[in-house]
């Protein structure tokens, strides 16, 4: 079993990631977590990461290698923000888990214990990079989720609420 769980930042996708590896007794494998670690060899946030990535391809590229070839392994649950769209050949199942902007931020400022302002700005810079990025490195328009088998909006519903959701998903694909 294959499954990639990918949607912007703050949504919760890796807590609902997290829950599927763990139910399904499933490798977790995280793209953030490449890139933080990039970010962190390199000295800088997420945000300058995400802007000098604008520019140097072999940053996303390194990200998106390792990613697909994790997903090449079976048993395996992908969380990253733009996987789906990488790896969606080879995975068995494709999720998308989004919240709105406003909802994601409060997350997001809360998880990093920053203050909302910044984790605004940093996640405005992340998101528009990225979309920028995919479009002109790969051609792919991640605002179309025709690719996806399932969408949460984890906008009302709490995280057992979304899993019963996604969980009910994985097990009908297999």
């Amino acid at each position: 079993m294959r499954v990639v769980i990918s949607g912007p930042p703050g949504s919760g996708k890796t807590t609902q990631a997290k829950l599927v590896a763990e139910h399904f007794g499933l490798k977790y494998f995280s793209a953030g977590r490449l890139f933080r670690e990039i970010a962190l060899k390199r000295g800088v946030g997420l945000e300058e990461l995400s802007i000098i990535a604008a520019r140097d391809s072999s940053i996303d590229i390194e990200v998106d290698k390792k990613t697909f070839e994790a997903a090449r392994e079976d048993n395996i649950v992908i969380d990253a923000h733009l996987g789906a769209w990488i790896v969606s050949d080879i995975v068995d199942v494709r999720i998308y888990v989004f919240a709105p902007f406003s909802l994601r931020v409060l997350r997001i400022a809360a998880r990093d214990n920053k203050p909302v302002e910044s984790a605004l700005k940093e996640t405005l810079v992340r998101e528009l990079s990225q979309k920028r990025r995919f479009m002109e490195f790969y051609g792919i328009d991640i605002s179309d989720l025709s690719i996806f088998d399932v969408i949460v909006n984890t906008k009302n519903i709490n995280a057992e609420r979304a899993f019963k959701i996604i969980k009910g998903a994985v097990e009908n694909s297999v």
